[in-house]
C-alpha cells in the first residue's frame, strides 16, 4: 500500500544529509522503479522527470527502520517509468539519475564472465585491452609436495600443470572453487543454451564454433585434468605457493610452487565437473576428444573418492614446507557424493550411482557454495526432464525455499529478498546469499514456466548494483560509487588506475577477520554497513572465481530476460 509524500509526519534528516539508493547500472521498462532514501526531511520534496521532461508522481510506499542501526529510510516508487532514456531524480536537492534501457544488463553481464579471461594463468593475456601482460605462473614444472607423493610419484618429482584461473585475490589455482564455479556457471549455461550460444567475450577461442563460456570453461577443465594422479584417480587439493605472494605482478612471483594432498572432496567436485563437461562438450566438434577423456577421468575420480571417504584436507599437518594459504577445508562430503554421483548417473545411466545418489540424497534445499554443492546435484535432477527419480523432491525443495525466501519482502529495508537477517551477510555474502539466491529464484520461475519469483530476483539486482546501505554498486567498473581498490594482486600492482571490472566483491562482512592483521577501521559494526573498499580488506574487498561464477549466473540470466 502507497501513501502520498504529503503525509509523511516524521523522521529526521540523517546528519550528513539525503542518501539516494537506487540500481546505478539500470533497469528494464517494465521493471519495478524503487529507490530508498535516507535522510529526507519529511516536508521536503521529490521530483522525477522522465527522459522526455515529463514528471512522475512518486509515491512512498513504507518507511523502513534498519533493524540494526535504527536508521530511518523510505521505500518510493518511482511510478510508471517506462520510457527508455536517463530519468532525473531530485529529493531536498540531491540529485541522482535512473537509466531504463532495453538491454540494462548487458555490459555488466559480458563483464562478469570476461573477468575469467583476465584472470587467465599460464598465457600471456593479449586481448584485455588496458589490462595486457605477459606470461605468469606456466606451472610447467610445478613439484609434488610430500603430502602428495606416491611411490611412483615421490616427494619433488617435477610435474606439468598449466593453464585455470587464479583462484581469488591470490595467484593459487583450487581444485574444490574451481570445480564448483565450472559446475555453477554449467547449470547457468543449461537453462541459457541459445543466449550463451550468442554471447561473445571477446576471448581468443571467439572465432570457434564452441560458445564463449564453454571455451573459457575449458581453459580451466584442461588445468584440472593435469591435477588427476594418473597413477591412482585421486586429485590434488590445489596448486599452491607455501605462502601467498605479495602484492607484486605475477612476472615478480619467484616462490615454488607444488601440488598438495589429494582430497575426497576435491576429487569428487572433480568427478562431477568432469561428467559434466562430457556430457556438454559432446556437441562441438573443437574439442571432439574431449568427451571421451572427462568420462574415464570422472569415473577414474568417484573411483578413488568411493575407495578413500575420509581423506579430507588437514593443511595443518603439511611440512616440508608447510603451506599456509587458502584451505578450502571441508569435513563433510555428503554433498560432494551427491553430486558427483548424479552427474555421473546422468551421464552414463549405470544403476550405481543411482542408487549412491538416492544414499546421499539432500531433505532440504540449500544455496549453492564452494563448501555446500548439494543444490548443484538438485540440478542434475531438475535439469533432465528425463532423470524422474529424485526429481520431484528436489523440485518441492527448491519451490519451498524460494517461498520462505521472498516473504518479507514488503517489510524489508530495501524491498529485496536479500539483506533482511544477519545471517545474509559475512564472507562471500553477495555472492552465495544474493547472487545465487536471484539465480535459485529465476530458476524455480523457469521450472514452473512461470514468473512468480522474477520480480524478487530483479530487486536482489537493484540491492547488488546500489539500493542498499551502503550505496556501493558492489561490481567493478559499474555505477557511479564503485569498489576502486579490491584485494586483487594484479589489480593492485599494475598501474592501471582502474581494476579489472566486472569482479563481484564479497561484500559487507560483520566479521571483521581482516582487521587486525590490516590494521584496518570499518566505518560500521552493523551487518549492512560493514564494508571497507581497500585492498587490505580481504574480508569485505576481496574477489573469488567462485563469487564471479554467482554474478555471471546471476547477471547472465537477467540479461537474457531481455530476449524472451
Amino acid at each position: 500500500m502507497t501513501i502520498a509524500l504529503a503525509t509523511i509526519a516524521s523522521g529526521a534528516a540523517a546528519q550528513n544529509g539525503v542518501e539516494i539508493r537506487r540500481n546505478q547500472v539500470g533497469c528494464y521498462p517494465e521493471q519495478e522503479k524503487v529507490i530508498v532514501v535516507e535522510g529526507m526531511n519529511p516536508s521536503g520534496r521529490i521530483r522525477v522527470k522522465t527522459p522526455n521532461g515529463k514528471k512522475l508522481k512518486p509515491m512512498v510506499m513504507r518507511k523502513a527502520i534498519s533493524p540494526w542501526s535504527g536508521k530511518e529510510r523510505y521505500v518510493i516508487d518511482l511510478g510508471k517509468a517506462t520510457d527508455t532514456g536517463v530519468y532525473r531524480i531530485s529529493v531536498d536537492g540531491k540529485e541522482c539519475e535512473l537509466l531504463v534501457a532495453e538491454r540494462p544488463y548487458h555490459d555488466i553481464a559480458k563483464a562478469s564472465l570476461r573477468l575469467f579471461y583476465l584472470i587467465r594463468s599460464g598465457i600471456p593475456i593479449e586481448q584485455g585491452g588496458l589490462y595486457n601482460r605477459p606470461i605468469g605462473h606456466p606451472d610447467t614444472e610445478v613439484l609434488v609436495h610430500p603430502s602428495a607423493a606416491t611411490p611412483q610419484r615421490p616427494a619433488s618429482t617435477v610435474i606439468s600443470s598449466p593453464y585455470g584461473w587464479y583462484d581469488a585475490g591470490d595467484y593459487n589455482k583450487y581444485v574444490v572453487n574451481s570445480s564448483f564455479s565450472i559446475g555453477l556457471m554449467f547449470a547457468a549455461y543449461e537453462q541459457l543454451t541459445d543466449y550463451f550460444a550468442q554471447l561473445k567475450t571477446d576471448i581468443p577461442e571467439s572465432d570457434n564454433q564452441t560458445p564463449d563460456i564453454l571455451d573459457e570453461m575449458m581453459f580451466n577443465l584442461k588445468w584440472l585434468l593435469t591435477m588427476q594422479d594418473p597413477g591412482d584417480g585421486g586429485v590434488y587439493h590445489k596448486l599452491t605457493t607455501p605462502n601467498f605472494e605479495g602484492f607484486v605482478m605475477p612476472t615478480d612471483c619467484h616462490q615454488r610452487r607444488y601440488v598438495v594432498a589429494k582430497s575426497v572432496t576435491a576429487t569428487l567436485d572433480f568427478a562431477a565437473v568432469m561428467a559434466d563437461a562430457a556430457r556438454l562438450f559432446q556437441p562441438f566438434k573443437d574439442y571432439a576428444n574431449f568427451p571421451a577423456q572427462a568420462t574415464a577421468a570422472a569415473e577414474r575420480a568417484y573411483l578413488w573418492a568411493k575407495e578413500h571417504p575420509d581423506t579430507f584436507y588437514h593443511q595443518e599437518r603439511l611440512s616440508d614446507p608447510a603451506v599456509s594459504t587458502g584451505t578450502y577445508g571441508d569435513g563433510n562430503a555428503k554433498d560432494e557424493f551427491f553430486w558427483a554421483a548424479s552427474a555421473l548417473y546422468r551421464l552414463t545411466r549405470k544403476p550405481s550411482y543411482l542408487e549412491e545418489a538416492r544414499q546421499y540424497q539432500p531433505t532440504r534445499f540449500t544455496l549453492p557454495s564452494w563448501g555446500g554443492v548439494a543444490s548443484l546435484g538438485a540440478f542434475e535432477w531438475m535439469n533432465d526432464p528425463q532423470m524422474t527419480e529424485l526429481r520431484d523432491p528436489m523440485v518441492k525443495q527448491m519451490l519451498a525455499y524460494c517461498e520462505e525466501a521472498v516473504k518479507d519482502v514488503e517489510s524489508s529495508c530495501f524491498q529485496s529478498p536479500y539483506g533482511n537477517t544477519p545471517r545474509d551477510f559475512g564472507w562471500g555474502c553477495l555472492a552465495e546469499k544474493c547472487c545465487c539466491q536471484a539465480f535459485v529464484l529465476l530458476y524455480a520461475d523457469r521450472l514452473q514456466d512461470a514468473s512468480n519469483y522474477t520480480l524478487q530476483a530483479l530487486q536482489n539486482a537493484d540491492y547488488l548494483l546500489g539500493r542498499n546501505a551502503t550505496g556501493y554498486c558492489y561490481v567493478t567498473g559499474f555505477g557511479d560509487k564503485r569498489p576502486m581498490h579490491p584485494h586483487h594482486r594484479i589489480s593492485a600492482a599494475d598501474e592501471v588506475e582502474d581494476p579489472f571490472p566486472g569482479m563481484l566483491v564479497g561484500g559487507p562482512n560483520p566479521g571483521q577477520q581482516d582487521k587486525a592483521s590490516g590494521n584496518l577501521t570499518y566505518p560500521s559494526n552493523y551487518p549492512d554497513e560493514s564494508y571497507l573498499d581497500v585492498e587490505e580488506s580481504y574480508a569485505s574487498n576481496e574477489i573469488a572465481i567462485n563469487w564471479n561464477a554467482s554474478s555471471v549466473a546471476f547477471l547472465c540470466w537477467i540479461d537474457a530476460l531481455a530476449k524472451e
